[in-house]
């Protein structure tokens, strides 16, 4: 199959999603949505991953987010669901150049993923893998709308979600010599660590456009090298045959399960409890994370 054909549908895919959850939350506020309604609709949004996993894609996203920033800026909020109805047309478009492969052969599972999941060290990391998630619940939800209540213009807004995307993108291109170096498991222990410090300086530091640039460079980690770490460990806890499900159940855990309660439960934080204290929350399921790999995850070092 033509490279094209896969990517053009991956940009249009990405695209939309860098148009929807920067953006979204905005659209519904200036419509009189309350943040208990934004969190839930944003919950149910991410949960459908859950049940249709989906990985992989950047750049249509790094181009979508500062478009569509600017666009906000001299336009309003209105154009939103017109450009994401726009992108969303892409995605069908280029789902139709994308020939059928045919239907493989059914096989059987080599091993018990029941009892792959029972080892503790497997349940550790997935548990991990969701806290992590849960901790980026509110960021995917309410970063732009704090951004804006706190002074910055949508451009500035869609530049800082870029930024983290770009190096995102860098971290992945050398992530298989990360992972030679440190492993998986340290990989996995800074990534977390360094998220408790991104949410504490988004929570705390609104009004510090240097310090929340910083805190989006941590994106690289928290994102890219956990996610590619991640992804290293779910290739050796379920090989062979286990393999494709071992990643739609990681997929569904994490940014299905996990953004979905982070999204819910920053909705309901966000009125009662602010803006600022809700982001600091955040650190502690990041920071939880740390000690169930710390206790659990690959303590032996093999991968």
């Amino acid at each position: 199959m033509p490279y094209w054909r896969l990517a053009s549908f991956y940009f249009f895919y990405f695209a939309a999603l860098g148009a929807l959850i920067p953006f979204w939350g905005l659209y519904l506020k200036d419509r009189g949505f309350t943040p208990l309604a934004i969190g839930e609709l944003m919950a149910i949004l991410t949960a459908t991953k859950i049940v249709a996993p989906n990985l992989w894609g950047s750049i249509g996203f790094i181009i979508a987010v500062p478009a569509l920033g600017a666009a906000v800026e001299r336009i309003g909020t209105q154009v939103i669901p017109e450009l994401v109805l726009v992108l969303y047309a892409g995605i069908w478009l280029s789902s139709l150049v994308i020939p059928d492969p045919g239907r493989p052969p059914v096989e059987q599972p080599s091993s018990s993923l029941s009892g792959l999941l029972r080892k503790p060290e497997i349940a550790a990391f997935l548990t991990a893998c969701f806290l992590m998630q849960v901790s980026h619940g509110t960021f995917y939800v309410f970063y732009s709308l704090y951004l804006t209540e706190a002074g910055y213009s949508s451009t500035a807004v869609g530049a800082l979600w870029a930024w983290g995307v770009i190096l995102e993108v860098l971290v992945f291109w050398r992530m298989h010599r990360l992972l030679e170096r440190f492993g998986a498991r340290r990989i996995l222990l800074v990534s977390l660590g360094l998220a408790v410090l991104r949410w504490l300086l988004t929570g705390g530091f609104a009004a510090s456009p240097a310090l929340q640039l910083f805190a989006q460079t941590l994106h690289a980690a928290t994102f890219g090298a956990f996610h590619a770490a991640a992804i290293h460990l779910v290739h050796h806890y379920f090989s062979g045959r286990t393999q494709g499900r071992g990643q739609a159940l990681y997929s569904s855990l994490s940014f299905g399960a996990g953004v979905a309660v982070g999204s819910l439960l920053s909705g309901v934080l966000w009125s009662k409890a602010g803006a600022g204290f809700t982001f600091l929350l955040s650190a502690p399921a990041a920071g939880l994370g740390w000690l169930v790999v710390w206790g659990w995850v690959d303590k032996e070092r093999r991968y």
